[in-house]
């Protein structure tokens, strides 16, 4: 019998799990949380969002006790790091888990995020640009085999959509704050990590990117397979966020492929992929659905070397 491992990853946006051997995966699941509902604003995790979040992790335990698993990490990213009662939370989430939480730093989630990416990438075409887009947080990473420059910053798809985006679908105005707020940021991660110049491959993780992609291939279903490892133009994610940002959120959850919980902050999460792939040049993004969670199972199983 293999023993198996499991990442689960407390975000703001979504909450997610991986089990896994290092080398197959007997159960990867994902349930929208917000977490970070509210966070920006008045810099507390919500009563109800922490309820969500716990729902979801004690449903993760029953799959953990089914799969046997005895060696479990977790973490929380920025909606944790942005709270004053991330306590409150750690200890609901260790209750229901059986795990307490580990608050990861948005250096240690971005070289994280960077070994789940690029594990199964051959080094001869980086190097990589990983972008991470989370709901609260967004890591760019540059590196072929290992890291070699990385910031984190705090723009995601939550985050955005809360401050900037009112009304539905979004007035141009407040697109074009999304925009230009992504701008500033990219212009300090040109700044501050100047190796982001030299990558020659975007690599787009998490739920943004994913349902781009989705949404491109018109996928009526899931299908990871299908979107692990799509190579999405920038001319389609350009059509897809003008699409998506006309529509209100009825029209936009009709797109095969646009889960409905994340209808109504996919469109700011666009903006941060449209932005960095204009403003650095990029005609092409690589989707990866490998991502912290792969890169957590493989520190756990030692094939990594990355730790958090």
């Amino acid at each position: 019998m293999p023993e198996f491992v499991a990442a689960v990853d407390c975000g703001t946006n979504s909450t997610r799990m991986l089990i896994s051997d290092g080398t197959r995966s007997v159960e990867r699941i994902m349930r929208i949380t917000r977490l970070g509902d509210g966070v920006d604003a008045t810099g507390r995790l919500a009563p109800e969002a922490i309820e969500r979040v716990v729902q979801a992790l004690s449903e993760f335990r029953v799959l953990l006790d089914r799969h046997g698993v005895q060696e479990v990490r977790a973490t929380a990213t920025s909606a944790a790091r942005d709270s004053v009662n991330r306590d409150e939370f750690f200890d609901a989430a260790e209750k229901a888990l059986g795990v307490r939480p580990e608050l990861l730093s948005g250096i240690d989630e971005g070289r994280l995020s960077f070994a789940g990416a690029t594990a199964e990438l051959d080094p001869v075409d980086g190097p990589f640009l990983v972008l991470d887009i989370g709901g609260g947080s967004t890591e760019f990473v540059v590196g072929s085999s290992q890291v070699e420059g990385l910031l984190s910053c705090n723009v995601g798809c939550v985050r955005l959509s809360e401050k900037w985006i009112a009304t539905d679908p979004p007035l141009p105005e407040e697109l074009l704050a999304c925009l230009s707020v992504v701008g500033s940021h990219v212009d300090d991660v040109v700044r501050e990590v100047p190796a982001v110049s030299q990558a020659r491959t975007l690599v787009g993780l998490a739920g943004t990117v994913s349902t781009t992609a989705a949404v491109e291939l018109g996928l009526a279903e899931y299908d990871r397979d299908e979107i692990h490892h799509f190579r999405i133009s920038k001319a389609a994610v350009e059509d897809v966020f003008r699409t998506l940002a006309t529509e209100n959120r009825s029209e936009r959850i009709q797109n095969p492929g646009m889960e409905e919980d994340r209808a109504d902050v996919i469109v700011a999460g666009l903006s941060i992929l449209v932005k960095v792939m204009r403003q650095l040049g990029f005609d092409e993004c690589l989707v990866s659905e490998s991502d912290i969670l792969d890169g957590i199972v493989a520190d756990l199983v030692g094939i990594g070397g990355c730790t958090g």
